[in-house]
């Protein structure tokens, strides 16, 4: 991934309310709003789909980060967008994999990431934060562009079209359901959001 200094900058009227809140804090470019984004800390909104969440709750994953600069990108016509991408999640990613491959025998867990495109950058607001994974997502089996505040369920039917078209269609993965990929998608949340806890 790419550092937000790729970005153009731009200053940031008052354009929407994103924009809107942005000024209410003093900050005033593109540039500095993703730098905000950046420094909150990572954390499992309750509930993703109302764009304002980060500011409620001074937290963010990746989905609710990126969807919040990319629509924040938008309304200033700056050509950035959100993207997403299914990695392949190894021990070497997130500590405890490995008892979920052996439970589930497989290679890696596909998991969604998303994160922002512009030209040909890529740039994660979540890298540095301590979110569950042991280092960046930089090789992806699946890439997509999405709408800035795409909604869960969107997101989800991303995810399992890309598992049935793309992923499972993979020699390393041949022979093996759909439901034991969904299944093991669910232990790897739940080991995500259990590394968060480690101190």
């Amino acid at each position: 991934m790419d550092n937000l200094i790729v970005f153009p900058d731009k200053d940031m009227p008052t354009a929407g309310i994103i924009s809107a809140e942005f000024q209410r804090m003093g900050i005033r470019t593109f540039l500095e709003a993703c730098r905000y984004v950046h420094a909150l800390p990572y954390g499992y909104n309750s509930d993703r789909d109302d764009l304002m969440i980060l500011f409620k709750e001074k937290m963010g994953t990746c989905t609710t980060k990126h969807a919040v600069i990319a629509t924040l990108a938008a309304g200033l016509g700056l050509p950035i967008t959100r993207g997403v991408g299914i990695y392949p999640m190894t021990e070497a990613i997130v500590t405890g994999t490995d008892k979920i491959l052996a439970e589930y025998r497989l290679p890696y867990v596909p998991m969604i990431h998303c994160f922002l495109e512009y030209e040909n950058y890529r740039v994660d607001l979540t890298e540095g934060n301590r979110n569950g994974k042991n280092r960046p997502i930089d090789d992806f089996l699946y890439t997509d562009r999405v709408e800035a505040a795409i909604s869960a369920k969107d997101e989800y039917m991303i995810y399992r079209n890309a598992l049935s078209d793309v992923i499972l269609k993979r020699e390393e993965l041949k022979g093996i359901d759909i439901r034991r990929l969904l299944h093991a998608r669910e232990a790897g949340l739940k080991l995500l959001k259990a590394n968060l806890q480690q101190p």
